[in-house]
């Protein structure tokens, strides 16, 4: 063998041996995400719905990924502050965002400056499920349907008072409002949790919170449910006439949904990880008996699923807040 031929040899041997080590610290790489607890954040209350979502959806997570998922409430306007936490994170998939209409969809219509841009700031990873909301008033309020409550909101013009923690609730209040041609005094809250407090103690006369928050409090008679913000009447509580149905109306609907989004630039390997153990907590027993009960449908999907639906819900609540005529903030 001559010198060329052997130097040649001994080349493509380390070629070989860089390639094959390339390969295993890759995979390495690979199979490292996660190798430490991953940290979330969901930018409402305890106790509110997304909470409530996001806590059991971590926790089923855990058998898919092998670590906990430490979840960090907080709260304030409107979700962007915890979702600015997520924006502005690096793009490592350890703090990801529990996010909902409002800091995903719905914002950038309600803000008049974002401190991060709503539509490139995150990347989606998977979708958990969407539910309406229930429109009801304290049991002391003198109206048992909503065309009563209606029309007593039309006879005393902004003497009525409903509370908001979040975007969905206000801006179904406002789309109803607008649509019946009544006026109502706006009292916002911090949280779910407080403005239930405030409605069952007769504080505030009327409250639109999605089912996890207000079906307890009605099938237990503490509030009176006066209507479903769906189009069709919900399995879990079909004595409640939709708003089109009870109000006279024909276009009246609010869909809350729920989504896992990271900061922008989260490598496709993490996304997977991540999207997959979405899924598999999606279609657990255990998790869609405890929230299809209260009206959750779980929805499991690809993250460019949710990429698309995104964008159509940011096109939706932008007319719906400009049709309820809410000014940007």
């Amino acid at each position: 063998m001559n010198v060329l031929t052997r130097n040649s040899l001994v080349h493509l041997s380390t070629l070989f041996v860089a390639a094959l080590w390339l390969a295993a610290a890759g995979t390495v790489h690979a199979q490292a995400y996660p190798n430490k607890p991953i940290r979330s954040i969901v930018p409402f209350a305890p106790g509110s719905a997304t909470d409530l979502i996001a806590r059991a959806f971590a926790a089923k997570m855990v058998d898919t990924l092998g670590q906990p998922i430490l979840v960090e409430n907080r709260p304030g306007a409107n979700g962007m502050i915890g979702a600015d936490a997520v924006a502005k994170a690096p793009a490592d998939g350890y703090l990801i965002l529990f996010g909902t209409n409002s800091t995903n969809a719905a914002l950038k219509s309600l803000m008049i400056k974002l401190p991060y841009d709503q539509d490139t700031a995150f990347t989606p990873i998977g979708f958990m499920g969407s539910v309406p909301l229930i429109v009801a008033v304290s049991v002391d309020f003198p109206a048992r349907t909503l065309a009563e409550f209606i029309a007593y909101a039309k006879a005393k013009p902004g003497l009525v008072t409903f509370a908001t923690a979040s975007t969905s609730q206000r801006v179904s209040s406002e789309m109803l409002a607008g649509m019946a041609g009544i006026r109502m005094t706006h009292v916002p809250y911090k949280s779910s949790p407080n403005a239930i407090a405030d409605l069952m103690g007769g504080q505030v006369n009327m409250f639109t919170a999605d089912f996890a928050v207000m079906l307890p409090q009605v099938k237990s008679g503490k509030v009176r449910g006066l209507a479903v913000t769906s189009t069709k009447r919900s399995a879990v509580a079909p004595d409640l006439p939709t708003v089109n149905e009870a109000g006279g109306f024909k276009d009246y609907e609010l869909i809350a949904f729920f989504a896992a989004y990271g900061p922008a630039g989260l490598p496709r390997d993490i996304v997977s990880r991540l999207n997959e153990a979405i899924n598999v907590a999606a279609r657990a027993k255990d998790l869609v008996d405890r929230f299809s009960a209260i009206g959750l449908e779980t929805s499991p999907g690809t993250p460019e699923a949710l990429a698309q639906r995104t964008s159509l819900e940011a096109i939706k609540w932008a007319k719906a807040i400009k049709e309820a005529g809410i000014p940007p903030e």
